[in-house]
């Protein structure tokens, strides 16, 4: 049996894995193969530009993965600055990088390179290039589809739209029956009904978790745990989108060029203390896995759990409240004491509800050029608030708050045990209070990890019960 000691250390050790940093080797061999790749492809090259002229996004962050071929002089290079294969993939040689966020590299077997980028929907895109010709290798409903866009000199442009697949070559879409007695396209259409349409407001937030559990549960017996992962976030992001201006101002943005929120880089879920620990069950359910903790000292009164999913690439970001003496805790599975002190999260719960029900994702965080896409934002009427990182590797900015109504009753049960002076509960009940976001990033030299004396800056700055909110 470990010790208390030894416990604890697991515990600080587990702070301090995944320590991640910029990779300037690795970054520099990507940027040249894409601009390679540009150079040669004249419509990569007028999407790239027209990317970041429309959206404000770079086609960096939307590749999918490259193709080389056996003879392409980048081969020799990978493994130089920290690529490693991966384990094949029905006979694929592919190469990752696992210390930073960097497309994969695929061993091709044709005279081509290839450069490849996600998207949401294949037929969305070419429907909005007006590229009525061009063939899809993969049936609709299928977890991978591939068009080839266009072709120039040595190489080949691809789109790509995955659903819980990490897989190059799309094969047959099932037809059998599955476990609800349907089919498979009749039974996905199903569970993303009852996911998009799931009941999100409860008297007790365990119901809602029980809830949540059993369609979740229902929908990997049909799908599959990553196909039912994939479909689980579109139904979240859509929720969240529905309530927050900005968040469809910029989707709008990048639909138009048949992009969707394929760039997305983390979902933020805040945390009541009580939910917690069922918050991070859901997820490991579907197949995520923990990566790096925060915490963020006693004066910030916050900590966090960063956790991936290595298929749908989907990373949550998990705030909760939490104080010193609980560091030392898996407090990501070990449930939390109640207590009447609320910090920010808590406080933003207690007044809209969990994240993972009533109030929905705090944020969606997606990667732009960063100057871009909030001079562009501007003029849209979308401000946004001063950067919390602003890191040559490293660049986040929160738009301004969207403001919500409250609902009376939580406001009253706040004040009631004095969590909330009579003057913030007036506050609240006239001017709402801030409620989601989005999150403008960049990305340089795939660097992977969070910033944590900025978030814990922004997370102050986005307090109820501060004025600076009020204001926004």
């Amino acid at each position: 049996m470990a010790t208390v000691s030894q416990s604890r250390t697991d515990v600080l050790a587990a702070l301090t894995a995944h320590t991640w940093t910029p990779q300037p080797e690795p970054a520099r061999l990507v940027h040249r193969l894409l601009n390679e790749c540009l150079e040669n492809c004249s419509f990569a090259a007028k999407l790239s530009q027209r990317m970041l002229d429309e959206t404000g996004t770079r086609m960096l962050d939307w590749i999918d993965h490259f193709g080389l071929t056996v003879n392409d002089p980048a081969v020799t290079q990978l493994e130089t600055v920290g690529y490693s294969k991966a384990d094949p993939r029905h006979g694929d040689t592919v190469w990752t990088h696992k210390a930073g966020l960097f497309p994969r590299v695929r061993q091709l077997k044709t005279d081509r390179r290839q450069l490849a980028i996600k998207v949401d929907s294949v037929t969305d895109f070419l429907f909005a290039h007006g590229l009525t010709d061009v063939s899809v290798d993969g049936e609709p409903f299928s977890p991978l589809r591939v068009a080839s866009v266009a072709q120039g000199k040595g190489t080949e442009f691809l789109v790509v739209e995955r659903h819980g697949s990490l897989d190059f070559s799309s094969g047959a879409l099932t037809t059998s029956m599955v476990k609800s007695g349907t089919s498979f396209p009749v039974a996905l259409m199903y569970h993303f009904e009852k996911l998009l349409l799931r009941r999100r407001h409860f008297e007790n937030d365990a119901d809602g978790f029980a809830l949540a559990n059993q369609l979740i549960d229902a929908a990997i017996a049909d799908l599959g745990r990553d196909r039912a992962c994939d479909l689980f976030f579109t139904a979240e992001r859509l929720y969240w989108q529905s309530r927050n201006r900005a968040g469809r101002i910029q989707y709008e943005r990048q639909a138009s060029l048949g992009l969707g929120w394929a760039n997305h880089d983390h979902h933020t879920y805040r945390s009541s203390r009580e939910s917690f620990v069922s918050l991070n069950a859901f997820l490991e359910k579907l197949g995520f896995q923990c990566r790096e903790r925060f915490y963020a000292g006693r004066e910030a009164g916050w900590g966090a759990q960063v956790i991936e999913h290595p298929v749908t690439g989907v990373t949550i970001f998990a705030d909760v409240d939490m104080s010193p003496e609980e560091v030392t805790q898996d407090f990501s599975h070990e449930p939390m004491v109640p207590r009447d002190q609320l910090g920010t999260v808590g406080l933003w719960c207690a007044l809209h509800g969990e994240a993972f029900l009533q109030a929905g994702l705090h944020h969606l965080e997606c990667q732009f050029d960063f100057a871009a896409t909030r001079d562009q934002l501007k003029l849209a009427g979308i401000d946004t608030m001063p950067p919390f990182t602003d890191f040559s590797y490293l660049r986040q900015a929160f738009t301004r708050g969207e403001h919500w109504s409250v609902d009376p009753a939580r406001v009253e049960r706040l004040r009631s045990a004095r969590r909330i002076t009579d003057e913030q509960a007036t506050k609240f009940l006239t001017q709402g209070a801030i409620g989601s976001h989005l999150e403008i990033l960049q990305r340089d030299d795939g660097y992977k990890g969070f910033n944590q004396h900025g978030i814990s800056e922004i997370i102050s700055a986005t307090d109820p019960r501060k004025a600076e909110a009020a204001r926004e």
